[in-house]
């Protein structure tokens, strides 16, 4: 998970660079931390997207088939 202040520092730059523009350093450090971010971000929702188990109205297993192998070789690694 991103650090509050580096969460902080985005939206600080973002306004930043919607009002008086960025310097060359800043769009640099923006990139990085938006990189990071979606770093982070991805990471997390790949392993929620791999724990989640999807069950049909009628009680049934209807985990795609991908997903149930993920989490088998995750757990066999």
């Amino acid at each position: 998970m991103l650090s509050p202040d580096k969460i902080k520092r985005i939206n600080e730059l973002s306004r930043k660079s919607k009002t008086a523009g960025l310097s060359i350093e800043e769009a640099k450090e923006q990139s990085a931390l938006r990189q990071e971010y979606l770093s982070t971000f991805r990471q997390t929702m790949r392993g929620t997207i791999e724990n989640v188990k999807v069950i049909d109205p009628e009680g049934n297993d209807v985990t795609p088939e991908k997903v149930k192998n993920i989490r088998e070789n995750k757990y066999l690694n």
